[in-house]
């Protein structure tokens, strides 16, 4: 950590090495930090033995329990009591949330024996707005008396009550919230509606341009003509489409693009092998192009050039697999292949937010409460809809394309999204007003 450098218009950006999702939601604020670079909470030089052990406990009980769902009846029952400690209630009958869970209680109890003090003691010698993806640090940074704001950034379209402090009306930590959902849930939980930001997910910069979504809009306007091969849709919403994008194209400038996202515990491997053999007359025939993102696994990376060579298909042009060294390689290259990417296949994680970007959601299932709200929210807004059968997605997959339904999707998530999240609470840790 840069502990010299002071500027009111940085923040120190902190994540955890969990999974994907926090970092991931992390990495478009990168610019905000006085090195540039995102400070993973569980996983920063010098961090204390004791604290080491606090989040390797957590993070290795989380892959496990995500990878145990799969298995028959036991797994899924053992899965289902643990997930209960972090659900998220039902909104309706509308009521006070305030009370602490278990989990908060359990969470504070740590912190309160000195689990993250080095961490804020080390900010402190440089105390810049402080802007986490993870409550955990938030909570840190409260207890231990942080001298500057603390925001926290939710990442989910809802939340389960351990993301609130215990004495949430007290509590001085605001939150960036991505849609109304959240915002109205935070109500419940007793935040104070001053602490509440509703900024819209932090979407990365690359695949929206400046504030007018020039590159958003111009590669919206390619997927959709691969999206909509009949023009059903165009037919339909052309003055919808030339209000939001002008006039389109006259021809793609890419090839009809499945992209499938493996979450961090690898959960979803079988799946995609399911669709690779469903997929594979089309992507030898050059009907349709797939990737495969399996982040920084390199054994699921040799997993997937196994299969893919059993089926007689090459890892070239039509077919290719996205992993990266490190998370700013890997995100880097999956921003970039978002670009021609015209359908994402993904469990609904952080990444359900990416249908701003115009990018229908084909929804895997989901793992945890959080997840079930975001596949919620998904086809509330009318941009995703759920994954049918992966043996027979050749059939499926054709259907919503010759329906124009997923041009559709692209647009809905594309209108229902607020997509400037990371310009907006920029904005605010730079003293601006945005609305």
């Amino acid at each position: 950590m840069n502990n010299n450098f002071e500027n009111d218009k940085k923040a120190w950006v902190i994540a955890v090495d969990m999974g994907y999702g926090h970092q991931r939601t992390a990495y478009p604020l990168r610019g905000l930090s006085p090195d540039g670079r995102v400070i993973n909470a569980n996983n920063y030089k010098g961090i204390p033995d004791s604290d080491k052990r606090f989040w390797r406990t957590t993070k290795s009980f989380y892959e496990f329990i995500s990878r145990f769902r799969a298995i028959p009846i036991v797994g899924l029952t053992i899965f289902l009591f643990f997930d209960s400690f972090q659900r998220i209630l039902k909104y309706y009958p509308k009521r006070d949330l305030s009370e602490p869970n278990f989990s908060g209680k359990l969470i504070f109890s740590s912190i309160k024996r000195g689990v993250g003090t080095d961490l804020i003691e080390q900010l402190k010698k440089s105390p810049l707005p402080i802007v986490t993806t993870f409550f955990t640090p938030a909570f840190m940074a409260e207890e231990h008396n942080y001298p500057n704001n603390i925001y926290c950034i939710i990442c989910d379209a809802d939340v389960a009550r351990a993301w609130v402090s215990l004495d949430p009306k007290k509590s001085r930590i605001k939150y960036f919230v991505p849609n109304s959902w959240v915002r109205d849930r935070l109500k419940l939980y007793g935040v104070k509606h001053e602490n509440i930001i509703y900024t819209g997910y932090p979407l990365p910069k690359e695949n929206i341009g400046g504030e007018n979504m020039e590159i958003l809009k111009k590669d919206l306007g390619y997927r959709i003509l691969n999206l909509d091969p009949n023009g059903k849709y165009q037919k339909l919403y052309s003055p919808l489409i030339r209000s939001y994008l002008g006039e389109l194209p006259s021809m793609p400038n890419h090839p009809l693009t499945m992209m499938f996202s493996i979450g961090g515990a690898g959960a979803q491997a079988e799946i995609a092998i399911q669709i690779i053999n469903s997929l594979a007359k089309k992507i030898k025939e050059k009907k349709i192009r797939f990737i495969i993102s399996v982040g920084l696994r390199d054994n699921m990376r040799k997993y997937f050039q196994d299969h893919i060579k059993k089926h007689g298909l090459e890892i070239d042009g039509w077919v290719k697999i996205i992993s990266g060294k490190n998370m700013e390689e890997y995100f880097a290259k999956f921003n970039e292949a978002l670009r021609t990417t015209d359908i994402l296949m993904t469990k609904p994680s952080e990444l359900s937010f990416y249908t701003g970007l115009g990018i229908p959601i084909i929804i895997q299932p989901s793992i945890g409460s959080q997840e079930d709200f975001n596949r919620s929210w998904l086809t509330h807004i009318g941009s995703g809809v759920l994954q049918e059968n992966p043996k027979y997605t050749d059939e499926w997959l054709l259907d919503l394309l010759s329906a124009g339904d997923l041009a559709e999707m692209a647009m809905q998530g594309f209108v229902e999204t607020k997509a400037l999240g990371t310009y907006n609470i920029e904005k605010i840790i730079r003293g601006y007003h945005y609305v």
